[in-house]
């Protein structure tokens, strides 16, 4: 099986996976693009040969893609290290330096020298130094007839053994082994960290976010989602933590920006870490995502943002406090709704039903197949099965408790401190600083409330007989136990905590109420994971295993792409339109003309600030413009999903046309099956980025130091 996935992963052939779509689906893994995918994008319009865009011994353009903080992508866009990337991907950083007084995610902030670019700490960029097939050794050990786990483990030395040989703390080196195509096969990622991130530019959070909420995965979009940082090395170019001493990094590779636009047709490629695909999904696990998994979150969060949306409109500060909690809720609950309408609008588990039964038949066709494949299916059923009900109350306890519930938030990390440290003075300094950290966005007003609501879901949608032990506690007087826990808490009061912390006495801390509730629901979390979720994992990840790989050999003449796992990826396609129902359609880019056009100065979504009014009235565009209206965003048909916001989009010369930030409200359902006639990435054009640097706010030094090609 080894040898023969080997040799389909290096076979030239045309993308088309179970759903018979085009070739522009596909998340792509660099090093294989050159036997795999190169025909097919020199066929669309690409300039370049493989060895430019990925190359393990020269530089090329992987070598300007970041992993921008934890979960998004970011571009070099000057020689001097200056990054790229999405408004909301920067939203943490940009609300972390902001204050009632200065408010960096209402006003923008620009640097006007270099001196004046703000460290952020805790905020790192990830370069991806070498990719390889690392297969042949993580499964030598693998022998036949052992049991999953057996296969595990021989797989998590083997793992081991080669991270440790390509990571060194101390350089800031790291490794990753990612397994893809469900096990079949496993990738070494050798990295390095850079650590010392400053902030440069962001818009205002009216120009950053422009249609909030309401278009969040909606087009036509006029939304300028971008912000600039700096990745800072000591003064030999090496990665160091933050130091006055520490200058620009000097990138080997930066992205030339293009000032030519596009057509409808013309190439498009996006290079980034998408987050998470399902791809191989079957229509067991569509039942559990449509049946409970989505309807819970899309509830529960509902619910919560509506109580943190009031408090945030009533008081600056509060919005501010909440502002990147919000909106992280509120995109994957919005991406819920979708996902779910898409699901069924498409008909994908019909699809994926049928997809089953061709498979079914073709290993119950041959007793060798039967042998091997055979128990696939099987065993990602009962996997599916055993587990839904515990996840189902672990959704819960997530979703409504221990993230709902601020105070248990912070009493998870209390309480880990608390069981891991035993030196009283270590533990109380490492809890001052994770409060000092919780608190500087905290609303006791707020909390207050939501923690009733977030209590009284979990007793009305979980039975008594298996809810967390201190729940019994809740269960009678809801309301009675959510105001003692806010009046009484050390985690609820600065006040109460602070003092505390000044007489320092570790069974008051571990008797405390929300110390006490997180213990309790990391102790149900682990019974239920320990006892049905484990095992069934187990099933599930062997059958997946079988599943993908008996795919891969059903059809050899067919290319197929490897789930998205947050490695570096590529996808090709083009800037074009769609029809998005019938007797509506929607065209390839959006123009400064629709900010404008969208104005409500009663609805928060839809501010448009008057210094961007002014330049519109005047039409003081500058090179940005196009037949006299600034482009704002963009589609192409490329195959993407969350991880690749702030994701260059490039042309067929591998220059910057600008930065995917969304996917589209008609192919919500994208991860789990590719939809070709709909699906479509949105970017912002770097025309208008360039255009709110340099016109908007004035900050000619940034344009001065990139590469801008007219």
């Amino acid at each position: 099986m080894k040898r023969r996935l080997i040799g389909l992963f290096a076979a030239a052939a045309a993308l088309c996976a179970p759903f018979g779509a085009a070739a522009d689906e596909g998340m792509w893994l660099l090093p294989f693009i050159e036997r795999m995918n190169i025909e097919q994008m020199k066929a669309k319009g690409l300039r370049l040969d493989a060895r430019d865009i990925y190359d393990l011994n020269n530089t090329s353009l992987k070598d300007a893609i970041v992993i921008f903080g934890g979960g998004c992508t970011g571009e070099i866009i000057s020689p001097n290290g200056l990054i790229a990337t999405n408004h909301h991907c920067g939203y943490g950083a940009i609300q972390q330096h902001s204050s009632v007084e200065h408010d960096y995610l209402k006003n923008g902030f620009w640097a006007a020298t270099q001196q004046e670019e703000l460290p952020t700490p805790g905020l790192a960029v990830t370069f991806i130094r070498e990719i390889r097939d690392v297969t042949p050794e993580v499964l030598a050990r693998v022998k036949p007839g052992m049991t999953e786990a057996q296969r595990n483990e021989a797989v998590k030395k083997a793992s081991e053994k080669i991270v440790k040989a390509h990571s060194d703390a101390k350089t800031f080196k790291g490794a990753q082994v990612v397994p893809m195509f469900g096990g079949n096969q496993y990738l070494l990622f050798v990295t390095e960290r850079f650590t010392d991130v400053r902030m440069v530019g962001a818009p205002p959070s009216s120009v950053g976010k422009f249609g909030g909420d309401t278009d969040n995965w909606m087009w036509p979009r006029h939304t300028g989602d971008f912000s600039l940082f700096r990745v800072y090395a000591s003064p030999d170019n090496k990665p160091a933590a933050y130091s006055k001493d520490n200058v620009p990094y000097r990138a080997p590779k930066h992205l030339e920006i293009s000032l030519k636009g596009y057509k409808e047709g013309d190439y498009a490629m996006i290079m980034g870490f998408p987050g998470r695909t399902n791809r191989y999904m079957t229509s067991y696990e569509i039942d559990q995502v449509l049946e409970q998994d989505n309807p819970i979150r899309i509830f529960v969060r509902g619910e919560r943002q509506k109580l943190l949306w009031e408090d945030m409109m009533a008081d600056p500060k509060i919005r501010i406090q909440y502002a990147s909690k919000y909106a992280g809720s509120s995109n994957y609950w919005k991406n819920s709704i979708g996902m779910s309408r898409g699901l069924r609008r498409l008909d994908v588990r019909g699809k994926k039903a049928a997809q089953q039964a061709e498979f079914t038949a073709w290993v119950n066709a041959a007793p060798e197949r039967q042998a091997t494949y055979g128990r696939a299916l099987p065993l990602i059923d009962s996997a599916v099965r055993m587990r839904r009900e515990a996840a189902r109350i672990q959704q819960f306890m997530n979703e409504a408790l221990r993230t709902g519930v601020e105070s248990y938030t912070l009493g998870t990390t209390v309480n880990g401190i608390l069981e891991g440290q035993k030196d009283d003075k270590k533990a109380a300094e490492a809890i001052r600083r994770a409060g000092e950290a919780f608190f500087k966005n905290y609303s006791p007003a707020t909390d207050r409330k939501v923690t009733r609501r977030m209590l009284q879901i979990f007793a009305d949608s979980v039975a008594a007989a298996d809810e967390p032990s201190f729940f019994a506690a809740v269960r009678p007087d809801v309301a009675g136990y959510a105001a003692g826990l806010s009046d009484n808490s050390l985690l609820t009061d600065t006040t109460r905590f602070y003092g505390a912390l000044a007489n320092f006495d570790r069974a008051q801390w571990t008797a405390d109420p929300a110390v006490v509730a997180a213990a309790s629901i990391g102790e149900k979390n682990k019974a239920l994971t320990d006892s049905v979720l484990k095992p069934a994992a187990g099933l599930f990840a062997e059958g997946h295993r079988l599943w993908v790989a008996g795919l891969l050999e059903m059809d050899p003449e067919r290319a197929y792409a490897p789930d998205a796992n947050f490695t570096l990826r590529l996808t090709y396609g083009q800037v074009l339109p769609y029809w998005a129902a019938d007797a509506v359609f929607y065209n390839y880019f959006t123009t400064l003309g629709g900010v404008m056009a969208k104005e409500d100065p009663k609805n928060p979504d839809f501010i448009v600030p008057e210094r961007l009014k002014e330049l519109y009235k005047a039409k003081d565009f500058g090179p940005y413009a196009v037949d006299g209206e600034v482009p704002t965003c963009f589609l192409t048909n490329n195959d993407i999903t969350g991880g690749n916001s702030g994701s260059p989009v490039l042309d067929a010369e591998g220059r910057l046309l600008g930065l995917a930030f969304d996917g589209n409200w008609e192919a919500m359902s994208g991860d789990i099956a590719f939809e070709p006639d709909v699906q479509r990435t949105i970017a912002v054009d770097i025309r208008y980025v360039l255009f709110l640097i340099d016109k908007y706010a004035g900050c000619r030094r940034l344009i001065d130091e990139m590469t801008i090609v007219r």
